[in-house]
């Protein structure tokens, strides 16, 4: 095996920009910052991303409203 042919590895600090959260982790590219993380992405959490006011045909006949004024 090679010797010397890996990036130096070292402890990086990766923070979410939504919710705040740090944590530590090894990595070759130094400090990083995420747009969600794991305990703030709705897929994880089951929290729904942005809460929906009504279904479609409501959402349509206030804009159909809204329109005519």
């Amino acid at each position: 095996m090679k010797h010397a042919i890996h990036p130096e590895q070292r402890v990086a600090t990766m923070s979410c920009a939504t919710c705040g959260t740090t944590f530590e982790l090894r990595s070759s590219a130094g400090d990083l910052t995420l747009d969600t993380c794991s305990s703030c992405h709705p897929a994880y959490t089951g929290r729904p991303a942005r809460a929906t006011s009504g279904n479609r045909i409501e959402r349509f006949e206030r804009r159909l409203q809204l329109a005519s004024l």
